[in-house]
């Protein structure tokens, strides 16, 4: 056991003691703490000495042990192998009473969707939605993002504002609805029960919870709009393939819950966490606002230098494996940290460093395979649409606060920011 021990926060991550396992730690000293509002604003250096001391450890949970995945070379072998399974029913019966996946509880109802789905039944999930992320569509959204983040800039007509309550939650809820076909007059009773679920920490239960429950039922009549009122809308299709058998219910009510959740978590935190980044980095900025063609360069750097997913989501052992020398079980919970795997020396050079335009190994921000984010190019498109347009229409844009007063949310598998406090005009 390593010297590392938490309190009973209630935003407390790992709670307890990390198990370092058969590695001998390099370092004297110990692991900087894994949970509260200083790992959250800043866990790099807790990363660092996971990757150099102990790459592949047991971390304990509320209720349960689960490995941590911390290197490069490890995190693409476990986003890869075939014999780590996403259906929560693989993983152990410890986890499952844990009530840490999302839902907590795993209803059929909202959790039968691609993400946690295998083989035939996952490239049959992903196949149903593949058609509203194709280059084209995307291609179209790009305009529709723009048109959004010019209208919300706009809006924007005092010397200060809030970046992220402002233009970064707007704009991606407003494209996924725009894509789902949810009216307007809903949209907010949506980005109250999914801004629960965004940022809440994991031993936030009931709060989870009932913005579950809430989720549910606004699926469930939403669903039974578009039987009664069909679109031309993503929903509507997903309607029109359950009523044929390409989908059960169970499965297209779990599948509008994904994408309307991950459809604009991980964009909040893009487009938060790189306006921070260029914040912090001026001359960067400054090159950005001269050349913006740079602009996917620069995305894909803050992907990988802080990007919007702590951690990717579950994975189990169906047998006995061997990962970084480590060897897990079957159903033995298995998370790998993207943060820490996109900080990798081994993998980057000068990994802390925000330096777009690198030439070598892929970020992993989007994860890696069979699973790798559907929306990563809609995430994308969104993200420079709202960095592009923020740098050209505010180019004295600076911090309103120091950046020690930010929050960012204890989210397992976010990380992004409550709010974004900024000066718009010197």
């Amino acid at each position: 056991m390593s010297a590392v021990r938490a309190n009973t926060e209630k935003d407390s991550i790992f709670s307890v003691a990390l198990e370092v396992g058969t590695y001998r730690p390099v370092s004297t000293d110990p692991c900087p703490p894994l949970f509260g509002p200083a790992f959250d604003a800043d866990p790099y250096p807790a990363f660092d000495w996971l990757r150099r001391n102990a790459p592949v450890s047991r971390v304990p949970l509320p209720g349960c042990d689960a490995w941590l995945v911390t290197r490069y070379e490890d995190a693409v072998a476990t986003l890869t192998h075939p014999s780590l399974a996403k259906d929560p029913a693989a993983g152990s019966p410890e986890w499952r009473a844990a009530g840490l996946g999302l839902p907590l509880d795993h209803r059929p109802s909202l959790a039968r969707h691609m993400i946690n789905a295998d083989g035939a039944d996952h490239a049959r999930l992903r196949r149903v939605v593949s058609a509203a992320f194709t280059p084209r569509r995307i291609a179209g959204l790009r305009a529709r993002a723009l048109e959004i983040t010019d209208d919300l800039l706009d809006r924007l007509d005092g010397p200060e504002a809030d970046l992220v309550a402002g233009l970064a939650y707007p704009l991606p809820i407003a494209i996924i609805c725009d894509l789902l076909g949810v009216p307007e007059e809903d949209r907010a009773v949506f980005h109250r029960h999914a801004s629960v679920i965004d940022s809440a920490a994991a031993s936030e239960v009931e709060e989870i919870a009932r913005a579950t429950d809430a989720l549910e039922a606004f699926l469930d009549d939403l669903v039974e709009l578009k039987r009664s009122r069909p679109g031309s809308d993503l929903l509507t299709d997903l309607v029109r393939r359950s009523n044929q058998g390409e989908i059960d219910k169970d499965e297209l009510t779990s599948t509008a819950f994904l994408l309307l959740v991950a459809g604009h978590e991980t964009t909040v935190a893009l487009i938060g966490n790189g306006l921070l980044a260029l914040l912090r980095h001026p001359a960067q900025a400054r090159a950005l606002r001269d050349d913006p063609a740079l602009l996917p360069d620069y995305i894909d750097e803050i992907l990988r230098y802080d990007g919007p997913v702590r951690n990717a989501t579950w994975r189990f052992p169906t047998e006995p494996v061997v990962i970084g020398g480590q060897e897990m079980l079957p159903g033995e919970p298995i998370l790998v940290s993207l943060p820490a795997a996109n900080r990798d020396p081994a993998a980057f050079a000068d990994p802390d460093t925000f330096a777009p335009g690198r030439i070598g190994e892929p970020h992993l921000a989007f994860g890696r395979g069979a699973h790798y984010c559907i929306g990563a190019a809609l995430a994308k498109v969104e993200g420079e649409a709202a960095i592009g347009r923020v740098l050209e229409r505010f180019p004295d844009l600076a911090l309103a606060v120091d950046p020690a007063e930010l929050r960012w949310w204890p989210s397992m598998i976010m990380r992004g920011l409550f709010s974004l406090p900024v000066r718009l005009r010197a």
